[in-house]
């Protein structure tokens, strides 16, 4: 069963190293969050899951890495300086702060019974900072709040040298800064996160259908990796949340320990961005169509995925109790794709005798996956801590291995273990594992 409490998950990231709080020897700095050695590795596999699905396999997608800091102009064109805010208000009896479209009577927790809050005033979430040796003397600068513009201050870059038409996509996966009024929920909502993004410029009449597109294949990319269908459901936005440039947005959301929460956002943002960024930098930015002779600006739907909360959820839905031979274990039944290790490579004892051949054959398979060479502590231990961290087989190399040269793989979601020749270890661990 997926985890109920959130704690669950935080408990097990810090114990286990997926994940601490930031500077935590000096008490800790509000919503900033280290990766710990597993949680490093999984966000890493949950960013590569989804370069491989929006970029690898398909011939429509190219990848870029833009700039993080970012000039005034560019945000002004794209509307951040006047809109990217959020409504404050300070508690004059408690002296929190709080945004006021999260307050809502129905739910306030008790410590907030008795609040008095001030007259709403807007808060830009956007990080300034200057380039330049000397404050207040160089050039005044922003932490980008997203990663798309880069995508559409570089759309004529990518159109010349990829030799892509309409519709093709333009995808990055990077840091993005926003200064949260009431960051929480462990790795939900921080300052500093990742993104997943995607840009895919369509002739405008195919707009709406590309929005369709999107709404679905974003949806079953999380089923694709182990995600229960009942914890995801597709939200289509209100009037009233519409960002002043969509046509229409949906969420994908995650049912939470706290409710639904959004893990992504699919937008149509029409031909705005690439009309405001063509009128501010006097530069054209749009395409001629040889085929049908005609210009135009393209249309833009976009799929904006949260990695670090992407991550959370795939935590929350993959964690799991049973019972094994009459003990209780935790196990993160993640999908192999997303999981720290693949494999993890255990001799039976710490003898010289095993411990040659063992980390032969943990070389051996470090070649094509990251493994995990573990010795110490009792084998069943050992097995409950790869059950617990979501590595998906185990390699047990016991002393008949000097004899029959074989080895055991155990399973991890079934505890299933089978006796494989150590010839074919590499060809039946990758059937296994289905990468």
């Amino acid at each position: 069963m997926p985890a109920q409490d959130l704690d669950q998950i935080v408990n097990l990231c810090k114990r286990r190293g997926f994940v601490y709080p930031s500077a935590e020897i000096y008490g800790g700095f509000r919503s900033s969050y280290d990766y710990g050695p597993l949680g490093s590795l999984m966000l890493r596999n949950v960013k590569d899951a989804w370069v491989r699905t929006m970029v690898q396999m398909r011939d429509d997608t190219v990848l870029i890495d833009a700039a993080i800091l970012g000039p005034p102009q560019v945000f002004e064109a794209s509307g951040h300086l006047a809109n990217f805010s959020d409504p404050l208000v300070d508690c004059t009896v408690c002296k929190r702060r709080f945004r006021q479209d999260h307050l809502d009577t129905r739910d306030c927790p008790q410590s907030m019974k008795g609040c008095q809050f001030t007259e709403a005033r807007a808060f830009n979430l956007m990080f300034k900072t200057h380039a330049g040796p000397i404050e207040g003397a160089g050039a005044e600068v922003y932490l980008r709040p997203e990663t798309a513009q880069g995508m559409f201050v570089n759309f004529m870059n990518v159109l010349q040298t990829s030799r892509k038409r309409p519709p093709f996509g333009i995808a990055q996966v990077g840091k993005s800064f926003r200064n949260e009024i009431t960051p929480g929920n462990f790795i939900f909502r921080t300052r500093e996160f990742e993104q997943m993004e995607l840009e895919f410029f369509v002739p405008p009449a195919e707009g709406p259908q590309w929005y369709e597109y999107w709404c679905k294949e974003r949806l079953d990319w999380y089923v694709n990796l182990g995600i229960p269908r009942e914890m995801l459901r597709i939200r289509a936005h209100d009037a009233d949340e519409l960002s002043h440039y969509s046509a229409g947005t949906s969420d994908v959301e995650f049912l939470f320990p706290w409710g639904w929460g959004e893990l992504e956002g699919i937008a149509q943002r029409t031909d705005f961005d690439l009309s405001q960024h063509a009128s501010h930098s006097g530069q054209k930015l749009d395409f001629f169509d040889q085929a049908t002779n005609e210009r135009y600006v393209p249309f833009v739907v976009e799929p904006a995925a949260g990695a670090n909360r992407t991550m959370a959820a795939f935590l929350l839905a993959a964690y799991d109790e049973d019972v094994v031979n009459d003990e209780p274990r935790t196990v993160l039944r993640l999908h192999p794709r997303l999981a720290p290790y693949k494999v993890a490579v255990l001799p039976l004892s710490k003898k010289d005798t095993l411990s040659p051949l063992a980390r032969d054959i943990f070389q051996q398979l470090s070649r094509r996956w990251m493994c995990e060479y573990d010795e110490t502590q009792a084998i069943g231990r050992r097995y409950r801590r790869q059950d617990e961290i979501g590595t998906p087989l185990c390699v047990t190399v016991d002393f008949d291995s000097l004899e029959d040269n074989a080895v055991t793989i155990r399973d991890r979601d079934s505890t299933e273990q089978v006796r494989v020749p150590i010839a074919v270890l590499e060809t039946e661990v990758a059937g296994r594992l289905g990468l």
